[in-house]
Order: structure tokens, then C-alpha cells, then sequence
């Protein structure tokens, strides 16, 4: 198949696309331009076996969100597209063992504790005074720094994708503007769809799967925080397409799409960009950390017990916009490639090596959140998804309407009061976000995790749906 731009230039798929997805999604993803950008990533040089669309894709910089794709390591293409703005944006879930019937009557009141807490909102600062110089240790060792400075349990680090930190980084690679606009944003949720949501278990699917995780009954509390790194990943993405886009004029390369500027991973551009993304990786993961520690404080002020006597703690935290290194059969044969995930979540089967000892029999936790009037999955990775999709599935609902036509349709104070209605208290930084982040705007979470589970691709564990959100 051949991809055209313009008339002009003609661009030859390498590999097939698939796009995981039953009528109605594929219904939504044919509304923008998905099936166009997925096509586009096939084209890029070294690409192996297949480029993917999972069930939550939509339109997005360069890649859709929700592709997935696989390049030699050695020489294929790095494509900071691939990856995104918000690098390691991603979720992690805590559990605990209180109930419904617990929680209920301080709800508001602890909803306000964490809101006023945890700083959030469009441009927010954390409450940390940091140096550069403690930047740089944040952004060269990620969850370590956290755990170094008691913000974090040594357990945490056992139960977070790449333990919190990714070892390549190197802080004087990232630029002083990046820094700038980072240094007071470390421990803060954000805009957008960044979310801290307290929810109860409304389903439990295996119940074998999910008490090795901590999930016991319906109504049991959990808590999960939806955010990545805010203005640093953005600017570190920024600065390293600027680079990168020079240097394609330099290498002759071609792309089908400018906004998939790519180098070989052999070159100097795409090693400075892996540096520079693992600064910004760790960053993310600190900047959850943080925010969990806050959440913390906040129940154990509430309740009066501490985090042992609440059983705080952290089933698992996934990243949805990375770049991986990572080993996958291809043609029969094992070869390293780099993992491009752009909204979407790593889905290890059971027995992986880099799972947790009491998670190696059941498969990596992969979390799914959905809209904040709807649910959120937590599931597991599943042996066929190696092959599928390189070992990874959706990371939400997926837009269906940009946030611009949210808040022509919807008001954020309607929105809000439907919410309480259903029993979903909602505390955000303003009514446009709400409106912005409204249920409508995105895909039917039940759905687009059914196409992952009928695949084989995860197995559906336990379905939370919120009492209480917090919103950017």
C-alpha cells in the first residue's frame, strides 16, 4: 500500500497496519484523522512487523494517540512524535481497606483536603522550593530522589513501571527553559485530563486475580492519579523536534507527515532526545510520587490511622507516553527495538521478567482509566498481547470531541450537577474544565476495554467507578 501527501510524493507502507477495534469505536476513529497518521507511521524507516491503532485512538501530534510502534533498535527511527508532549503522562492506582459506607460522610470534606493539598489547574505550582541543582538529582534518578527524601515507601519503587526511574537520563542535557518552567511544578496535578479520583470497586471479575493485588470486595476504596510532567515534558519535546528536525534535512530523511520528524537511533539526536525523555520520564514519575505522599497525609488526617492501618498502599503505576528498549519476537526471531508508546499502556504477560515476584503469575497490572462519569479498569496483561501489540493496550476512553467543542456543548456547572446526581462529588480548578472533560467528549470506556480483553490482549480484573474526583 502506498501512502500519498499531496500529490506530490509517494510514501511506501513497510509494514501492515491493524487497528484493534469493533464497529463503534471504529465508528468514532473514522471522525478524525487516526487511520491517516497510523498509516503514516508505517511508512517510517526500520519499522518492524506491524504499526497499531488500540481501541482508544484518536488524533493526535504526529502518531495518533493510542498507536503503538516498533523500530530497530539499532537503526530505525526515534520519533519524538511517537511519544508525545506530556512524556510519561500515566496512572497509578493505591488501594485500601475501607468501604463505601466508610468514606461516605467525610467524602467532601476529604475531597477538600486533597484539593487544597495537592496544587492543580493550568499553569500550578507545587508546594516544593527546589534548586537546580536538586532538579537535576529528580531528573537523573527519578522515585530514588522520593524515597530519599521520605516521600516514598521502598515498596512503591517495587510496584511502578521501570521501579520510577529510567537510567539513561541526564540532566545537563535538558535545556534551562525546560528547567524553568519545571522547577515549580514538581508535585502538582495539572490541567487538562489529569485527575486524582477516589473510587469504589464496582465489579470483581476474577476474584482470584484481584485479591493477589489487594481487591477484596465490592464498595472497597481505591485511589488513582492520572498526570505526567507537565511543562517539562513539554518543552523537552519541543526543543528536541526542533533538533531533530534539522538534523532529518542533514540524514536525507523523508517522512510522509512533518510532524513524525525522526533520526536513526544511531545517532547522535535520537541518543540526546532517549537522555533528555528519561529526564522528563523520571520527572513524571516523581511528580506522582509526590502527589501520592500528599494523598497519604490527607486520609491519614481524615481518618486518624496511618498508612499501614489503612493498607495504603500502591498496586501499581503504569506510564501511557514512552519510549522503550525492549525485546520482542520478530519473525521468529528475538530482536531489541524501541517501543514507541503514544497513549497506551504496557500490558506484560505472566512470567515477564521485569513484573514484581507476586504479580509474575498473574501479569503486569494495567490500568485503564475512563471519564469521570463513567469507570476505570484495572486488568492484567495477557500472554497474546506479546504478539498483538507489542505487549501493550489502551490507556483510557479516547477523545471524541476536541475540548474546544466540549465547551461549546457542554456547561461545566450542568455537567458537575449530573455528577452529584450519580453520586460523583467533583472538585476542579474551574467549571471549564469540566465542561472541557466532559463524559460525552470521550469514547464508552466499557467498550474500548472490551475490544482489549476479547483480544486477548488483557483480562478484565475488577471495573472502579468514581465517588469523588479531583480535577486540574
Amino acid at each position: 500500500m502506498t501512502r500519498i501527501k499531496g500529490n506530490i510524493e509517494k510514501f511506501e507502507m513497510k509494514v501492515p497496519v491493524k487497528i484493534y477495534a469493533n464497529n463503534y469505536i471504529l465508528e468514532k476513529i473514522r471522525l478524525d484523522r487516526t487511520l491517516d497518521q497510523i498509516c503514516n507511521v508505517a511508512c517510517l524507516p526500520g519499522i518492524k512487523k506491524h504499526a497499531i491503532a488500540l481501541s482508544d485512538a484518536h488524533q493526535g501530534y504526529g502518531f495518533c494517540i493510542g498507536g503503538v510502534a516498533g523500530t530497530d533498535a539499532e537503526d530505525g527511527m526515534i520519533s519524538p512524535g511517537g511519544v508525545g508532549y506530556d512524556i510519561n503522562c500515566g496512572v497509578r492506582l493505591l488501594r485500601s481497606n475501607l468501604f463505601l459506607k466508610d468514606i461516605k460522610s467525610v467524602l467532601p470534606n476529604l475531597l477538600n483536603t486533597i484539593f487544597n493539598n495537592i496544587p492543580s489547574g493550568l499553569g500550578s505550582k507545587g508546594k516544593l522550593n527546589l534548586g537546580y541543582s536538586e532538579l537535576d538529582k529528580v531528573l537523573n534518578n527519578g522515585v530514588n530522589w522520593a524515597l530519599d527524601n521520605n516521600y516514598a515507601l521502598e515498596e512503591d519503587l517495587i510496584h511502578l513501571e521501570e521501579n520510577g526511574w529510567l537510567k539513561d537520563a541526564d540532566g545537563k542535557l535538558v535545556s534551562q527553559k525546560a528547567k524553568q518552567r519545571a522547577i515549580k511544578q514538581l508535585g502538582s496535578l495539572g490541567s487538562g485530563n489529569h485527575f486524582l479520583e477516589i473510587q469504589k470497586v464496582d465489579q470483581i471479575y476474577n476474584e482470584s486475580i484481584a485479591k493477589t493485588m489487594g481487591i477484596y470486595e465490592k464498595n472497597q476504596i481505591t485511589i488513582m492519579v492520572h498526570t505526567g510532567s507537565r511543562a517539562l515534558g513539554h518543552q523537552v519535546c519541543t526543543d528536541s523536534l526542533r533538533s531533530i528536525e534539522q538534523a532529518m534535512k542533514e540524514y536525507k530523511i523523508r517522512v510522509p507527515d512533518r510532524e513524525l520528524a525522526c533520526v536513526p537511533a544511531n545517532t547522535s539526536e535520537a541518543q540526546n532526545y532517549l537522555k533528555q525523555m528519561a529526564c522528563a520520564a523520571n520527572f513524571g514519575f516523581t511528580n506522582r510520587q509526590l502527589i501520592t505522599h500528599w494523598i497519604r497525609e490527607s486520609f491519614q488526617n481524615t481518618f486518624k490511622k496511618d498508612i499501614d492501618a489503612l493498607d495504603l498502599h500502591l498496586i501499581y503505576g503504569v506510564c501511557h507516553n514512552i519510549l522503550k528498549i525492549e525485546e520482542h519476537e520478530i519473525d521468529g526471531k528475538k530482536m531489541k527495538l524501541n517501543v514507541h508508546r503514544k497513549g497506551a499502556t504496557r500490558a506484560f504477560p505472566p512470567g515477564h521478567p521485569v513484573l514484581p515476584s507476586e504479580y509474575k503469575s498473574i501479569g503486569q497490572p494495567a490500568l485503564i482509566p475512563g471519564t469521570m462519569g463513567s469507570a476505570s479498569y484495572l486488568c492484567v496483561g495477557k500472554k497474546k498481547a506479546m504478539d498483538l501489540s507489542f505487549g501493550s493496550t489502551a490507556h483510557g476512553s479516547g477523545r471524541v470531541m476536541s475540548r474546544a467543542k466540549a465547551t461549546k456543548k457542554y456547561w461545566g456547572e450542568r455537567v458537575k450537577d449530573n455528577l452529584s446526581k450519580q453520586g460523583i462529588l467533583v472538585k476542579a480548578a474551574s467549571m471549564k474544565v469540566i465542561a472541557e472533560e466532559a463524559p460525552g467528549a470521550y469514547k464508552d470506556i466499557d467498550q474500548v476495554v472490551q475490544v482489549s480483553h476479547d483480544l486477548g490482549i488483557v483480562e478484565k480484573v475488577v471495573r472502579l467507578v468514581p465517588i469523588g474526583v479531583v480535577k486540574g
